[in-house]
């Protein structure tokens, strides 16, 4: 939480670097780090969880991963080239990792740096469940989720020191301050950003899977197996900083003829 001092600090810096916009929502957002500098040290991140995770021997499970992604990277690319937006993908280098470990998790890296892990497939279940999860974790990044938490966080602990200065200095917890900005090492599988951030990146997901071709209906049901798979162990909705799974589930089924509109199976 902010503090008085921190927002007021935090609102020079708005007026002085200004704001970014989350495509198709609109939402402005905090931005203090250039997108240069997020996707660099989000390329040293990814680099450092595959040396110390070992990747899935799974042909078939990783042909699908890599299928997926690559589907939703192509649909997300030509929605943003249709919007003369290309620009906001620039210095995205792609890259589907399924790494083998029991946790029902996966994340997207600002650049586009994917990493599933093979302990959320038994929930997914098939490939359009899949792309529920592929396309949410996609949206967070395209969305500049991971850059708008770092920023944050430089407020938050740096007093809106830059992100250089704040890594040059080796200060304890600024490379942990990197990866929980990215979503990376929560063992709770798609629930480590923000309320507001997980319901943005619901809303674009469905837009992107349906444009890859994927059924957004899918999300539904995925929710639903999610949500009984956590049985009493969900936190209630006001201790936590995600949306429980019911009002999930009814935002997602708000938001489905929207993304119905650009639906066309294959």
């Amino acid at each position: 939480m902010l503090t008085c001092k921190q927002l007021v600090l935090c609102a020079g810096l708005l007026a002085a670097a200004g704001c970014t916009t989350v495509p198709i929502t609109g939402r402005r957002q905090l931005s203090l780090v250039s997108d240069a500098e997020v996707i660099s040290l989000a390329q040293q991140q990814y680099a450092e969880v595959l040396r110390t995770s070992p990747r899935s021997t799974n042909a078939e499970q990783t042909a699908l991963v890599k299928r997926v992604g690559q589907r939703i990277q192509q649909a997300v690319e030509s929605y943003f080239s249709s919007q003369n937006a290309q620009a906001q993908l620039a210095g995205y280098q792609w890259e589907y990792n399924l790494l083998e470990d029991k946790q029902e998790n996966a994340w997207c890296m600002p650049g586009g740096k994917v990493a599933v892990y093979t302990g959320i497939l038994p929930t997914t279940q098939d490939e359009n469940g899949l792309a529920v999860v592929m396309a949410h974790e996609i949206a967070h990044a395209v969305a500049k989720h991971g850059s708008e938490r770092l920023s944050q966080g430089l407020v938050q602990q740096y007093g809106g020191q830059a992100l250089s200065a704040a890594l040059a200095s080796n200060a304890p917890g600024t490379q942990q301050l990197a990866l929980q900005a990215f979503g990376v090492g929560s063992s709770v599988g798609l629930l480590k950003y923000g309320r507001s951030q997980e319901t943005e990146a619901d809303h674009l997901g469905l837009i992107f899977m349906a444009l890859a071709g994927y059924d957004p209906n899918g999300a539904i049901a995925f929710w639903q197996r999610m949500d009984a798979r956590g049985g009493q162990a969900s936190p209630p909705e006001f201790l936590s900083t995600h949306p429980s799974n019911g009002t999930r589930i009814a935002d997602i089924q708000r938001e489905l003829p929207e993304a119905q509109k650009y639906y066309k199976p294959r």
